[in-house]
């Protein structure tokens, strides 16, 4: 059993859009005014009020607000305080206070536990609302705990938050792969598969800065302006989308096929440091992936093997030396025994074998080594396995 969330596109009224836009703005103008109190009475004398001290605050402000979304206001206040005081107590950084919302910041209202009903005609009913549309393309599971109505540039969507959803388990083979994710390529594996970057930040670019450069020439606070940004905000949108779309069916597809996958144990926050990376590293979503893989590998049963990164690019995976290899060179060959290969899948080599060591550990057994790795190649030869 596990929590799983799902989406799906209703479609308001104008009427109902009206509320919903309403009730978010009052929602904001209440997180702020309560994130106030809050901060000025930790200010003061170092008291916290609790989730249970803001729930009372809630009642003194008389708007038509469902009593269960008042209260997740709360509940959201709370919750970035517990990030705050455990940014004091990582000491990373300047810890600061959790931040006022803008009205563009704001963008859901939550039902903890009521007000919300699923209709027998394909309707949704929200109380203070009403009735609305909504496209059921799969029927959720599980026992619905919390409900979402979220506002995106594309238009609105409704999100259950479901408990003991059901798991289907897919029988897979015994096997392991090592994966080594880069900006060339999205992901290169140990058994030769090479996944290309598609790169839809990228490609868009030159049709974001387009839009951009209409924007900057728009009067601040004029209807036009606004028409500019929602198209530039419904751009991402779509590249987001479509991120999404490709990063759930490329970790499908490998969970499919293998049991123990290893990859490395990346830093990608300090990454992005790199003012010459920084956009395809956002661009190719490393975290994303990683973390889909980490909870879908659970359906197979399997497991997922974070190595450390050190030296699996400069690592010849056939004999063990080390060398240096500059970001710019492609290819690996090695100084000692002749191997050669591309860089990356050296590495995703060296991760599978990384990744099979620290698992023979943790058992006590021992693992016997991939058939690509236990092939004899003489000194000097090129080793390539083909990449699609």
């Amino acid at each position: 059993m596990a929590t799983q969330n799902f989406r799906f596109r209703i479609y308001p009224s104008h009427k109902q859009i009206n509320k919903l836009n309403k009730t978010i703005s009052n929602c904001c103008f209440i997180y702020n005014k309560l994130l106030e109190v809050k901060v000025n009475a930790y200010k003061k004398d170092k008291t916290n009020l609790s989730q249970f001290d803001l729930n009372k605050l809630t009642k003194d402000f008389n708007v038509p607000i469902h009593s269960q979304v008042l209260q997740n206001i709360s509940k959201r206040i709370n919750d970035a305080f517990n990030h705050f005081f455990r940014r004091v107590k990582e000491k990373k950084g300047k810890a600061g206070f959790p931040r006022f919302k803008t009205l563009n910041k704001y963008k859901s209202i939550t039902f903890p536990q009521s007000g919300f009903k699923l209709l027998s005609n394909k309707k949704l009913s929200v109380s203070k609302i009403g009735n609305m549309p909504i496209v059921l393309h799969r029927v959720p599971k599980g026992k619905m705990k919390t409900f979402t109505i979220k506002r995106t540039a594309i238009g609105w969507f409704a999100i259950f938050s479901c408990q003991d959803v059901p798991i289907e388990k897919i029988e897979i083979k015994d096997n392991h792969i090592g994966i080594d994710i880069g900006i060339e390529s999205f992901a290169v594996l140990s058994n030769g598969t090479k996944i290309e970057n598609p790169k839809f930040l990228r490609k868009s670019e030159k049709k974001i800065f387009k839009l951009q450069r209409r924007l900057s020439r728009k009067k601040k606070g004029s209807a036009n302006r606004k028409k500019e940004r929602f198209k530039i905000a419904k751009l991402h949108e779509r590249i987001f989308n479509q991120r999404q779309n490709f990063l759930h069916k490329t970790s499908f597809e490998i969970i499919k096929q293998f049991k123990i996958i290893s990859v490395e144990k990346l830093n990608i926050r300090n990454m992005v440091k790199n003012h010459h990376l920084a956009k395809s590293i956002n661009d190719a979503s490393w975290g994303c992936f990683l973390q889909m893989l980490s909870y879908k590998v659970e359906r197979t049963g399997g497991q997922l093997v974070r190595v450390n990164p050190k030296n699996t690019s400069r690592t010849c995976s056939r004999c063990g030396n080390i060398q240096d290899m500059p970001l710019s060179k492609r290819q690996f060959k090695c100084l000692s025994c002749g191997f050669v290969c591309h860089r990356d899948l050296n590495a995703s080599i060296n991760i599978d074998t990384a990744g099979q060591a620290e698992i023979s550990n943790a058992c006590g057994d021992t693992v016997r080594p991939s058939s690509e790795k236990a092939r004899v190649v003489e000194a000097g030869t090129t080793y390539e396995p083909a990449l699609p």
